[in-house]
């Protein structure tokens, strides 16, 4: 085959077949093609359906923008929102901003364009920052939950617990818990070797997607991966499992159902963000291995990274009385200039 459509060698063993994770000049020229780019099949095929899978992601990441845009300026401008639970909501805002930016704008382009490629060094580069971003808010997750432990069980020892210095090395561990991890899978991914096909059954690089065309024996990257991820995972939902234990304790040991409601609303918004990002990672994993299973991967893998951004600051705003008032008092701020 030729162009960008490279010629499978059915023995991946052979000398002129591998292709590392070097430089397409670097790689060795023989009679068959190297993998320099991969072909993204994407949602569908159907020109009707790409349209309108556009206007609706193009929609959905609109509000992502502005979402989180608008959250990350409210708590900014508000003084009474400089707070460690309100600090910790504008770092997930920023990482579901971008989150979101790592796949939502190829695959715009992908699905109004007739060239639905991206290069090798574009696939390894969207697969570091989504494990990166996806893994920091994992961990801020972990974090944000802790917080609402401490707000709920020892809330006259609050301020003095949450200090800013804790907040900002709490935040700092989850940043570089996240992108260690990615790091540990980008270097892993230094010995697998790339000889075709280069079609993935994806709208974008995804780690597992990209092992099964490796020529190579990947049994060692694909047990890395899960241990890495599992231990991201658990560890961070041990500690959200754990803080909610004893925040529901707490709550039913308020005699009063008016600070137990206000003790309760606090951790709602949250807990909703932690089912809808577990719940889609936990189903991502379990899937069993079949065609069908790979189509209904490839959509649910839609809800973590295209849904969710947008969905956070929208469950933050409406269920958050004091968001509502901050935003109401720099609407009649401006209408005043």
């Amino acid at each position: 085959m030729h162009g960008n459509f490279y010629v499978w060698n059915p023995h991946p063993e052979s000398s002129s077949c591998r292709t590392s994770l070097l430089p397409p000049t670097a790689m060795k020229a023989g009679n068959q093609s190297t993998v320099t780019e991969f072909i993204l099949l994407g949602f569908t095929n159907y020109p009707e359906l790409q349209v309108i899978f556009f206007l609706l992601f193009l929609l959905v990441y609109t509000f992502t923008l502005l979402g989180n845009i608008s959250l990350l300026l409210i708590v900014w401008c508000s003084a009474n929102l400089h707070t460690p639970m309100y600090f910790f909501l504008t770092q997930l805002s920023f990482l579901d901003l971008t989150f979101a930016s790592v796949f939502a704008p190829k695959m715009l382009l992908d699905l109004i364009g007739k060239k639905k490629t991206i290069s090798f060094y574009g696939c390894v580069t969207q697969m570091f920052f989504f494990a990166a971003i996806g893994s920091t808010e994992f961990f801020l997750l972990a974090v944000m939950a802790f917080d609402r432990y401490v707000a709920v069980c020892s809330p006259l020892l609050y301020t003095l617990t949450m200090s800013q210095r804790l907040c900002v090395r709490l935040v700092a561990g989850s940043y570089v818990g996240g992108f260690l991890h990615s790091l540990i899978h980008a270097s892993c991914l230094q010995r697998l070797y790339f000889c075709g096909p280069n079609v993935m059954n994806h709208y974008a690089c995804d780690y597992p997607v990209l092992l099964k065309l490796s020529c190579n024996d990947i049994s060692i990257n694909d047990s890395l991966r899960f241990v890495f991820a599992a231990f991201v995972v658990i560890s961070s939902l041990l500690v959200i499992v754990v803080s909610y234990s004893y925040i529901v304790t707490a709550i039913l040991r308020i005699t009063t159902t008016a600070r137990r409601h206000r003790a309760a609303s606090t951790c709602i918004s949250h807990f909703t963000c932690v089912f809808f990002f577990y719940g889609t990672a936990f189903f991502m994993e379990i899937r069993p291995n079949s065609a069908s299973s790979e189509e209904q991967y490839k959509m649910v893998s839609v809800i973590p990274t295209v849904v969710v951004p947008a969905l956070n600051p929208l469950i933050y705003s409406l269920r958050n009385n004091e968001v509502k008032e901050a935003l109401r008092k720099l609407l009649y701020q401006t209408s005043c200039w």
